[in-house]
């Protein structure tokens, strides 16, 4: 029998504005480059101001409708999103590899954490509540109102957007406001699709708007008077221009921002699993390119030497190639600048001693030359203090520590100025719990824990921003209090 031949063409750009669609933009058009291959295959419009001011004004006019609706329907119609969401899988893993370069093989992850997240969500949509705070004597009755900001604003960058729209979208729906989301001119197919789905939900046009483009519509979207809040996933230097804007407006944000996270191993943990973790969860998924991946690995000194042979073994086999490959574990970088970006930070360590490189540190070649591919890299014997050990370098790189007591490990791990997620590996209960709070990070995870359930909160502390995603802290940031008093 012979198969369908797999369909890479992306879909045609656009601009979701409430009921209608744009084919072009004032911000002009990004011409959109496969990683996989180098070649050009799309021309992405791109929103500018007047989009933007488009967009909010639609928002603005359909949180009026959206807010009053009521809070069964409002779950309903999520509910409904999450199951289309589902049901579509396999274009979102279809357009997850042709924007992106994520392996089909690992992009049903996408899929799975935004339909997780948007159930989540739905189900909170008919139970948020204010309280009665009055105190004896009662000689007033004091209750608070839990209220819709209105207007959110929703920037999210170009790893994973998918799940970003699920963590960001679903909590500010389910509590009443509008949104309007600025996805990265790279990964701008799946955000549209989004759009579409939540319309065919039964969601009222303009809840969900969709305005792809660069600097100039992040900036509109977060200067606009009727954007009541900004959240932000992206990098350090993006969310400090962010914050600019935000304070002279004194318009609050949420911040998810990137991590530098340590794997700590103890010496019970098992070292052939400690190996098929390290290497898969840090130069494996996405290609590195994910903002609470454990980057850097610190291994006990007594099993120090045959944990780098097992974690560079594994790393050195993953299979690296076209991300419509079913064989393909690693896929590209998301493009060029982010290629020589990596390159350029393997090197320096390379020159200045700061770690010996055991496996990969370069770009790969043959049939992968023209794509944007690195090697999955591991660099044994790391300076701690080094450039490579401290700063995020957002690809297929894991860095190796030795330490000799808790302690060591635990001043290693919080060297840095992210705190974003840390990894453990012991049978040891309380050793774990010890550690685990000590860590100056907004997640620990012990032993292989998931990451990112929808009814955690999710954030981190440090350069890795503020605020928190999953749960309920992460409705709450869709919800501001009224404090309404009667007197006896």
């Amino acid at each position: 029998m012979i198969k369908p031949a797999i369909d890479r063409r992306p879909p045609a750009g656009r601009i979701v504005i409430g009921e209608r669609d744009f084919a072009a933009g004032s911000g002009g058009v990004f011409a959109h480059i496969n990683p996989a291959n180098g070649e050009h295959q799309a021309d992405v419009p791109l929103a500018g101001k007047a989009e933007v001011e488009q967009a909010v004004a639609c928002a603005k006019q359909a949180f009026e409708v959206w807010r009053r609706m009521p809070a069964v329907e409002r779950r309903e119609r999520l509910a409904r999103l999450a199951a289309l969401i589902e049901s579509r899988s396999d274009e979102f893993i279809r357009l997850a590899a042709i924007e992106g370069g994520t392996p089909v093989t690992v992009g049903a992850g996408g899929p799975r954490l935004a339909v997780e997240w948007t159930n989540y969500y739905a189900g909170w949509a008919d139970k948020i509540d204010g309280q009665v705070v009055s105190m004896p004597p009662a000689d007033e009755f004091i209750y608070t109102l839990p209220e819709p900001y209105g207007v959110i604003g929703i920037i999210v960058t170009w790893n994973g957007p998918l799940i970003s729209l699920g963590m960001k979208v679903a909590p500010a729906l389910a509590a009443g406001n509008t949104v309007v989301i600025k996805p990265a001119e790279q990964t701008p197919f799946v955000a549209c699709l989004f759009a579409d789905l939540a319309r065919e939900a039964g969601i009222p046009p303009g809840v969900v708007n969709v305005v792809p483009g660069a600097a100039e519509a992040a900036e509109a979207l977060i200067a606009h008077p009727d954007v009541e809040k900004i959240t932000f996933t992206g990098g350090p230097a993006t969310a400090r221009k962010i914050l600019h804007q935000c304070a002279d407006l004194l318009k609050p944000a949420v911040l998810e921002l990137g991590g530098k996270s340590a794997n700590i191993v103890f010496p019970d943990a098992d070292i052939q699993a400690v190996a098929q973790f390290a290497a898969f969860w840090s130069v494996g998924l996405l290609s590195g390119q994910g903002c609470e991946l454990p980057t850097r690995l610190l291994v006990d000194d007594s099993i120090y030497e045959r944990t780098v042979e097992a974690v560079a073994a594994v790393a050195g086999h993953l299979p690296v190639g076209d991300p419509f490959d079913p064989a393909t574990v690693v896929g590209p970088l998301i493009n060029q600048a982010a290629c020589e970006r990596v390159l350029g930070m393997i090197g320096r360590a390379r020159d200045s001693g700061a770690g010996r490189v055991i496996t990969g540190g370069e770009r790969l070649g043959g049939h992968l030359a023209t794509g944007c591919y690195v090697a999955p890299t591991v660099i044994a014997d790391v300076d701690p203090s080094s450039e490579i050990a401290r700063n995020e370098v957002f690809g297929p790189v894991l860095v190796i520590h030795r330490f000799r007591t808790e302690e060591e490990a635990i001043a290693i791990a919080n060297s840095t100025n992210y705190g974003l997620g840390g990894y453990l590996q012991t049978n040891d209960l309380k050793r774990a719990q010890r550690v685990a709070t000590a860590l100056k990070t907004g997640y620990v995870h012990i032993n292989g824990s998931r990451n990112i359930p929808a009814w955690a909160p999710f954030g981190g502390v440090g350069l890795s921003g503020y605020g928190k995603e999953g749960g309920r802290p992460g409705l709450d940031e869709f919800i501001r209090l009224k404090t309404v008093s009667i007197p006896a």
